[in-house]
């Protein structure tokens, strides 16, 4: 794991003005008990369907596996969705089993459907780098969770062109 991502971490996490904590495990994050890992989400193309977050083992053969078959085999995988709100930052918490490397990917789900549409949804990895045309890597998804709240930035990116990119 070459490319683990540093993140930051704390006990009471201090939200900025306006920011809306969702998804199902957005009051550990809100008190400030971990484990947990929070990401604030940036550069949503708009307000639309949910935002998923979707913590995965950090290892090359089980990131993006199918989750019905990671968790038949007793593996880490945890989904958490929300609406999203109308307005103001957001930040989307999931809770993780215990102090670790794991790797995240964030989906925002603009037309509902339980499969990623290349052509209307968003996808977002903690290394922030563009994804161009494939699918990211272990290396770009990789986050380190402390033993309280981790928090992580991850910028949404969107097709454009031939490829997935940030908003500007």
């Amino acid at each position: 794991m070459s490319a683990v991502i540093a993140a930051v971490v704390s006990f009471g996490i201090a939200s900025p003005l306006g920011a809306e904590q969702i998804g199902q495990d957005a009051e550990l994050c809100r008190a400030g008990r971990g484990p947990a890992i929070q990401v604030n989400v940036q550069g949503l193309k708009d307000r639309t369907g949910e935002l998923w977050l979707e913590l995965y083992p950090a290892s090359r053969s089980d990131f993006l596996r199918d989750d019905t078959d990671l968790i038949a085999e007793g593996k880490t995988f945890r989904r958490t969705r929300s609406r999203l709100p109308t307005t103001g930052s957001v930040e989307i918490c999931v809770r993780v089993p215990r102090p670790g490397h794991y790797a995240l990917m964030l989906r925002h789900n603009r037309v509902e459907r339980d499969r990623f549409s290349v052509w209307s949804d968003g996808a977002g990895v903690p290394a922030n780098q563009p994804l161009g045309r494939s699918k990211p890597t272990l290396d770009q998804a990789v986050v380190t969770a402390g033993a309280g709240i981790t928090v992580v930035p991850i910028k949404m990116q969107d097709l454009r062109g031939f490829g997935f990119s940030p908003l500007g």
